[in-house]
């Protein structure tokens, strides 16, 4: 009898023993299942914040400044207005080809986009001839601007398909206000933006003189 005690107690320390280690084993597995999961995340997590910063930092920090407007006046109405526009301070290189003109008059607003394909909606700088305001610099018609360049020292905005400005660079961009509104006149209110592919915008807002009595207005 005291045998079979011992033998029956030796038995149910085995067992004891063998369920303990499967119960290790198991939390090993469930701990290690655990960790991976976390280090995926963590890793998934982490990626997703470097991209959102890098994209949050070129949009705060790229975009268009618009450095002053100018319009030109024939027979008491703006027909051709010349916006001036350059990078802004640590901006990234910016695509003129993708960029957008909002502009209205508070009657009629137009959307406008550069012609790439065109050609004729590009002008270099060797090619203006003293006069800003030519009629051959602007598009006619009111669906798209016109890039008149004035400063490009490093060839970025060299051709008609080739229309990408970084630091230093200075553009004109042209809008046939005659086609647009059938001119401007005095007293108009006029808003709108330059809105580039990454960063942000150039304001438009103005108001046009009580009278034109030059050639040449400066607007904003």
């Amino acid at each position: 009898m005291r045998k079979l005690c011992e033998i029956l107690k030796r038995k149910d320390v085995g067992s004891i023993g063998i369920g303990a280690m499967i119960v290790f084993i198991a939390m090993v597995l469930v701990a290690g299942i655990a960790a991976s999961v976390l280090i995926q995340t963590s890793t998934s997590l982490e990626s997703q914040a470097m991209t959102t910063g890098r994209e949050t930092t070129k949009e705060v920090s790229s975009g268009l400044s618009i450095v002053n407007i100018e319009g030109y006046n024939t027979s008491g109405s703006i027909v051709r207005l010349a916006i001036i526009v350059r990078p802004r301070a640590g901006s990234a290189n910016i695509d003129l080809a993708e960029t957008i003109i909002e502009i209205t008059n508070s009657t009629t607003k137009n959307f406008l986009t550069y012609d790439k394909d065109g050609g004729a909606d590009y002008t270099a700088k060797g090619d203006i001839n003293g006069d800003l305001f030519t009629a051959g610099f602007y598009t006619g018609d009111n669906t798209h601007f016109s890039i008149i360049v004035l400063e490009d020292a490093d060839n970025s905005c060299s051709s008609a398909d080739t229309v990408v400005i970084n630091s230093g660079d200075y553009v004109v961009l042209g809008i046939d206000t005659d086609q647009c509104f059938s001119g401007l006149n005095a007293r108009d209110n006029v808003w709108g933006m330059v809105v580039p592919e990454i960063g942000s915008p150039g304001v438009i807002s103005f108001k046009c003189p009580a009278s034109f009595t030059i050639a040449v207005l400066e607007l904003q």
